[in-house]
């Protein structure tokens, strides 16, 4: 078993919750509320900022010049696909750069990226590539699976939907789980599990991210 099947088979109660999750039901079926959705877009953007900033890391962390080119195509495909989809929605749904640029994160936001950023920021290269993936993973199998779903596409969030399922994006979740599991190949037991309790933690914080978003919850004092 690789180390990214075990990681795999320890989080699927909170996997199949992400993609049971209303939110991501709502996605696919395309009635999800829009001011829920457009909650998202505007925290999510917030977000790929500082993911962004993790595969500007990970180049600098990398050992190899190969390794270091397939960060900067995922900084790339971040800053450049995800972000202008993002950008495209926002205008879309009536967001404002202006509003997108002067947004502040809600709490869950702020807890998960500055997470991430910690483990990036003290750790190797092999903490900070399983802070990231559960987002990836996650994203591609959810847009793999809402993809199958009839008229999928043909909706207020087909692209969003054909993006995360779309060819580019699954073979660059691939090659990043693989990096994972060359990363960790012969590590002794104790390095194992705590790359694996970052996993867990970032993949608990992607369900909490969808849950923020379905909810739209803030700090306690704007919501009051």
């Amino acid at each position: 078993m690789t180390f990214s099947q075990r990681l795999y088979e320890n989080v699927k109660p909170i996997w199949r919750a992400n993609h049971d999750h209303p939110f991501v039901r709502g996605i696919g079926d395309g009635t999800l509320d829009q001011e829920k959705f457009r909650f998202f877009m505007v925290q999510d953007y917030l977000y790929l900022i500082d993911y962004a900033r993790l595969f500007a890391m990970g180049a600098m962390k990398a050992k190899d010049v190969k390794t270091m080119g397939e960060f900067a195509e995922l900084l790339h495909s971040t800053l450049n696909t995800e972000m202008e989809l993002h950008r495209q929605y926002a205008r879309e749904f009536g967001i404002s750069e202006e509003e997108l640029e002067s947004a502040k994160p809600a709490p869950t936001t702020l807890a998960y990226t500055h997470y991430m950023l910690h483990v990036g920021n003290n750790g190797g290269l092999a903490e900070l590539v399983a802070s990231l993936l559960p987002c990836m993973w996650s994203y591609a199998e959810i847009g793999k699976a809402l993809d199958e779903t009839p008229g999928a596409r043909d909706h207020q969030y087909g692209e969003w939907i054909k993006m995360y399922a779309s060819e580019e994006f699954q073979e660059l979740t691939n090659w990043t789980i693989n990096l994972l599991n060359e990363l960790t190949e012969g590590k002794p037991e104790h390095e194992l599990s705590h790359l694996e309790e970052i996993f867990l933690t970032t993949t608990r914080f992607e369900y909490m991210f969808w849950e923020m978003s379905y909810q739209k919850e803030t700090w306690p004092e704007e919501q009051q």
